[in-house]
């Protein structure tokens, strides 16, 4: 109840105030008429704003959520954002939200005035541009997943949904993200927290995340069932399984929801007890080296009916992504795809500590994960995703550019349908209703107005990207090259990202020829049967 009367507590006085004033009116007229009158506008604007589709704000928060909206009409459009913010990134993660806005809304994201942005800060990039220019017609760029062991191949979207669990998201966020998938024929990653009926619903694809604690695939001790696994990894609508060793928000940390946020739906999507506390241990009890890990995968292909299976992690120690690669070569055995998570990534709530200081950083671990593979000879066997504050047209071409084959979003997804980061995702109060259980606030969301967002999202990002790919002379994302980057690394100085990362050569680590001295140090630690290392040479 006082979470409602907090919402409503503006407009149930506006609501009495147009009852006195409606008396006195009455009883005295004069002024008290005009009074009435305007309380009386006001208690209309209230009713419509409850009704109203497009403004989840204005849904849970009637007549006072139209300040944030004059407010944003009379600013100097995003000039406190590029100019008056402080100098953690945060001023053009606002930016950028402000760009998913637009898209979403099919609104025109064109500007006058030329950049906003310091083009001589440190960091800065750009694509450079051609003098002759390609014509790209169709802007749905697809890459095909599924290595030589796969008998149902999945031809995705290069820019999808990224993981976020229901339970974390509401169902109706949940609703409006898969409808937008399956209008935008792109790929809605499940989260770790199962598979549930908003997800089925609409029949959007799905890649189901794995993490931890198998849900929707555990027994009633919390490992994996081999039989519940078949069961759902086979229905039409799983089109990929992505097996969760660690994420960008916090790598290396397990969770608990607590027994009263386990509701029935939520105990349901991941086969837990209801009202008990829900455990995701920090470590997968289905393996326990490289080896076992990459004959799991191997299992859970064959369970699934010979769908892709790949998985996810946030790089850590170098000698661990190694000894994954020393047991594919080991075992013949790879996974259809990797996704890179970077550690500034993670829409759910995290320790500080994890997020700003655990983790590798998205462009270093997909640099690392792509070379080794060439390294391997076994980049043409595997695909990689990347995630990890991957937003704008420009983010995708430049992971691409990186050396992924797609990227996942989260945040840029969240926002288009109605985040606006009030940083309130672990209380249960957000004012949109994208990350609560509260049925009132989550009614914010009119499913059918917010999957087109995502769909117009989707869909104009990977216009913007084409645009981007034409004016460099590129007819293929997948033409893309660290050569097309180039970075501010100083005052004066610039640098191609190819020199700043450069590329290992195919087979360059089976010749023990070692680029750098990440390699040189942590390849021969790395072993195929533990991921424990072997004693680092005395010369390191």
């Amino acid at each position: 109840m006082s979470r409602f009367a907090h919402r409503f507590t503006v407009f149930a006085i506006v609501i009495t105030g147009l009852i006195l004033c409606a008396g006195l009116a009455w009883e005295r007229g004069g002024a008290w008429i005009g009074a009435a009158a305007v309380l009386a506008a006001l208690v209309l604007l209230g009713c419509y704003d409850l009704w109203q589709p497009r403004h989840a704000i204005r849904r849970n928060y009637p007549i006072i959520g139209n300040m944030r909206f004059l407010f944003e009409s009379v600013r100097p459009e995003l000039r406190q954002y590029f100019f008056e913010g402080d100098n953690d990134g945060e001023p053009f993660s606002r930016a950028q939200r402000s760009i998913v806005y637009q898209r979403a809304k099919r609104e025109m994201d064109k500007r006058p005035f030329g950049t906003q942005q310091n083009v001589y800060a440190e960091h800065y990039e750009w694509i450079n541009h051609s003098v002759a220019p390609t014509h790209i017609g169709n802007s749905d760029f697809r890459v095909l997943v599924g290595g030589e062991s796969c008998t149902q191949p999945y031809e995705m979207s290069v820019f999808n949904i990224s993981a976020m669990s229901f339970g974390a998201l509401s169902g109706n966020a949940v609703l409006a993200l898969n409808a937008g998938a399956k209008k935008g024929r792109f790929a809605h990653d499940t989260g770790e927290g199962g598979i549930s009926r908003y997800h089925r619903e609409h029949g959007g694809d799905l890649i189901w995340n794995i993490g931890s604690g198998y849900f929707g695939c555990r027994d009633e001790h919390g490992r994996f069932d081999a039989e519940k696994f078949t069961e759902a990894a086979r229905q039409p609508q799983v089109r990929m399984i992505e097996l969760k060793l660690s994420q960008g928000a916090k790598p290396g940390q397990g969770g608990i929801l607590p027994g009263p946020k386990v509701t029935t739906e939520i105990a349901a999507a991941r086969g837990v007890p209801q009202g008990r506390d829900c455990l995701s241990p920090a470590a997968h009890s289905a393996f326990d080296s490289p080896i076992t890990l990459m004959q799991f995968i191997a299992r859970l292909r064959e369970l699934s009916g010979g769908k892709p299976v790949g998985f996810k992690l946030c790089i850590g120690h170098p000698w661990e992504w190694f000894a994954m690669v020393k047991a594919m070569l080991h075992t013949g055995i790879t996974p259809d795809f990797i996704v890179v998570d970077g550690a500034e990534g993670g829409t759910g709530a995290a320790p500080v500590e994890f997020s700003d200081h655990v983790g590798v950083p998205l462009q270093e671990g997909l640099r690392l994960v792509h070379n080794t593979l060439v390294g391997a000879g076994l980049r043409d066997r595997v695909r990689i995703g990347a995630s990890g504050k991957v937003i704008t047209g420009f983010d995708v071409a430049r992971m691409l550019a990186m050396g992924a084959d797609w990227c996942n979003a989260a945040r840029g997804f969240m926002f288009a349908i109605g985040c606006v980061q009030a940083q309130t995702c672990h209380t249960g109060l957000c004012p949109t209703g994208v990350a609560t259980q509260d049925a009132g606030r989550q009614r914010a969301i009119v499913v059918p107005d917010k999957a087109e967002r995502v769909y117009n999202y989707h869909r104009y990002t990977l216009t913007a990207l084409a645009e981007l790919l034409e004016a460099g002379g590129i007819s293929h994302p997948g033409d893309l090259r660290p050569q097309h980057i180039v970075r501010r690394i100083a005052n004066g100085e610039v640098r191609l990202l190819s020199e700043l990362y450069p590329t290992l050569e195919p087979g360059q680590l089976l010749r023990e020829e070692f680029p750098n001295r990440i390699y040189a140090v942590a390849w021969p630690m790395a072993r195929a049967d533990s991921f424990a290392p072997n004693p680092m040479p005395a010369a390191a």
